[in-house]
């Protein structure tokens, strides 16, 4: 069974977190709050996330002071953010924003769908790596124990969940492509990294599989 997926909602303003939790629940992930970009980096000590909704415009750390920090830490550097928005972003902002790696902006009022769609891409990318993650701890785990033929039995068995994690992602990618096109690029290039990875997988795991 998936595992559910922590998602980072951060808002100075309660209405407009209950907005995000009315948008995002029918996903049916573990949707966390925080009022300020501090109490956002403190969840993110202990907890992983899938995807950060940040607001830009906050009292005190700011959304891309906030993302700036989440950036700096090994451990949430790769953790994409939405960066959310009430007014008209400039220049200057797109620019702060993409220098912090953010992954995209939405303007308030935001469209639930659009939310949703973008949100439930980066869960499921979330989850992929999750998988790909476990396949390699057991892939550790079980090399160190068995040699001979049973090792040719868990390289059979990688092979198909590796196999599965592969139509998923095609399946993902598909779907993106269906409903953004080109133009959401950190998507893609996301999607694409994944891609590598787990092609880089199946390879290893077909060379422990080795000649029928």
């Amino acid at each position: 069974m998936t595992q559910k997926a922590n998602i980072l909602l951060v808002d100075d303003r309660d209405e407009n977190l209950i907005a995000l939790e009315a948008a995002l629940t029918s996903l049916d992930q573990n949707l966390v709050r925080a009022n300020s970009g501090e109490e956002a980096l403190k969840h993110l000590l202990g907890t992983d996330f899938a995807v950060i909704l940040l607001d830009v415009i906050m009292p005190g750390m700011d959304g891309f002071e906030t993302a700036s920090h989440i950036k700096q830490r090994e451990k949430t550097k790769d953790v994409p953010i939405i960066f959310l928005t009430a007014q008209e972003i400039d220049r200057h902002q797109v620019f702060r924003g993409y220098a912090s790696r953010a992954v995209d902006f939405l303007l308030k009022p935001f469209d639930p769908w659009v939310l949703r769609s973008k949100v439930e891409v980066f869960v499921e990318l979330h989850q992929l790596q999750a998988q790909m993650r476990e396949q390699a701890r057991t892939l550790q785990r079980d090399l160190g124990q068995e040699t001979g033929e049973p090792g040719k039995v868990l390289a059979e068995q990688l092979a198909q969940r590796t196999g599965q994690v592969q139509a998923d992602l095609a399946a993902v990618r598909e779907r993106v492509q269906d409903t953004y096109g080109d133009k959401d690029r950190a998507l893609v290039e996301e999607i694409h990294r994944l891609d590598r990875s787990i092609t880089r997988l199946g390879t290893l795991v077909e060379t422990l599989h080795g000649p029928e």
